[in-house]
């Protein structure tokens, strides 16, 4: 009898990552391909695996009363790598969680380096390889290698989409001016008794003059195969939340709401916040201020803000491309592509936005490809969780027409059938009742469904 094949997971990423973990945990033995540090990308600055690149927050983890909380606390259930080491990891960040970049990735890489069943292979993984193997996990990422790339387009029978992708600065703390700036998280929620954000206050005279510089300063050109290639709204560049209006970016992630200068009691016009980057407390990320602004300009923008006059960057921002899949069109509900089952998609290729919703398709796709090889049938997650509601997006319910990249929320659950009696008549439940019903839902199924 022929020995059976390991699956093939090509990517070391989060959702790599998570997928090796979770066949592994079913006794599946699997190879993991990495391409670096042989082939390098234009936005990774390691060779670590499980790397963050734009930003070390998760976002909320809040699991009763928001969607990304509820997806954290689902993969939690699922022994989730990826949710293990980033709750040993974390950093103060108030409701969200953040990690300490090094830490989290040295943890993910050590326990897969150390599992008896997954071999770690540092190499840029070639066409004629993959055509040879019979259970592969495609989890390369938005920074796919343009051969891989090619391949791919070869195996769907349709061009890839695009979208850009922009990088935040990470300031050294010691470099921060708290003559100006103070802790606080917003509406004094947080970990810490003086808040997990450092605030930068703006009033409205600088607030205007920065606007003005954003606007006008010299961004990162475009080759002419870029210039037609759309943003992703949850990951936008901060110049193009400018041009959306004056006002915009004091709506966004310059909203002074929940905050109180206590250098002169006052509540600011504008802020920029920043948020803890690392365990040590070193290193802090201004929050939402992706940019694609050039390194120089970047460096005289930002030290027009009160507070960062003297900033040092541990890195400035930037701006790479991101390629997804058309998943509504190719893949089947098992993340299988529709005209070769050999392979999976999962991660931010399958055109799910965000770390943890990456991680998480990379755990369904682990999951799945643990189905196929010992030959059982594994169930699909309950539609009503968090898990459910975003496979069932990019692969059933999301327009092939119109599909775009899309995070984990509420809108994608389904809908509920608890109501509340208001003066005699029944009501549907609304806001924060609403979350709550649509949460505890989605954990007790998720328990219910899934069995270690």
């Amino acid at each position: 009898m022929t020995e059976k094949q390991p699956v093939h997971v090509i990517g070391g990423g989060l959702a790599g990552s998570e997928a090796a973990w979770q066949l592994a945990k079913y006794n599946v033995p699997v190879v993991l391909h990495e391409m670096r540090p042989i082939v390098k990308t234009a936005a990774h600055e390691t060779d670590g695996l499980a790397e963050l690149v734009c930003s070390n927050s998760f976002r909320s983890d809040d699991h009763q009363a928001n969607a990304v909380g509820v997806l954290h606390e689902e993969m939690r259930q699922c022994s989730s790598l990826i949710m293990k080491h980033g709750d040993l990891s974390r950093v103060p960040a108030g409701t969200a969680l953040a990690v300490d970049r090094k830490s989290f990735s040295l943890g993910v890489e050590t326990a897969l380096e150390n599992h008896p069943l997954i071999q770690i292979k540092r190499e840029e993984v070639k066409p004629t390889d993959m055509r040879d193997w019979d259970n592969v996990i495609i989890a390369s990422g938005p920074l796919t290698s343009p051969a891989l790339t090619s391949e791919i387009q070869d195996i769907t029978g349709a061009e890839s989409l695009a979208f850009f992708d922009a990088i935040a600065p990470v300031i050294y703390k010691d470099t921060i001016d708290l003559n100006k700036a103070w802790f606080q998280s917003r509406y004094n929620k947080g970990t810490e008794s003086d808040g997990d954000y450092i605030n930068c206050p703006l009033n409205k005279a600088e607030y205007d003059d920065f606007i003005q510089a954003l606007l006008h300063s010299e961004t990162t050109a475009f080759k002419d195969w870029e210039k037609d290639t759309p943003y992703f709204e949850g990951c936008m560049p901060v110049e193009e939340i400018a041009r959306r209006g004056p006002e915009t970016l004091r709506f966004g992630p310059m909203k002074p709401v929940g905050l109180s200068n206590p250098h002169n009691n006052e509540r600011p016009y504008a802020v920029v916040q920043l948020r803890q980057d690392n365990t040590l407390g070193t290193l802090f990320n201004m929050v939402g201020f992706q940019t694609k602004a050039k390194h120089a300009n970047q460096i005289e923008l930002f030290r027009s803000i009160p507070g960062l006059e003297k900033a040092k960057f541990a890195r400035l921002g930037g701006l790479h491309r991101n390629t997804f899949i058309n998943s509504p069109r190719l893949l089947d509900t098992k993340l299988r592509l529709k005209n070769d089952t050999r392979l999976r998609f999962a991660g931010q290729i399958t055109g799910v936005e965000g770390y943890i919703e990456s991680a998480a398709m990379g755990l369904l796709a682990g999951y799945f490809s643990a189905s196929d090889y010992l030959n059982v049938e594994f169930f699909s997650p309950p539609r009503t969780t968090a898990l459910g509601s975003l496979i069932a997006y990019i692969t059933q319910e999301a327009s092939s027409e119109s599909f775009q990249p899309m995070n984990v929320n509420f809108g994608l659950f389904p809908s509920l059938n608890e109501t509340k009696i208001v003066k005699g008549k029944p009501k549907q439940l609304k806001g924060r009742e609403r979350k709550l019903a649509l949460s505890q839902r989605a954990l007790k199924d998720i328990r219910t469904w899934y069995q270690p």
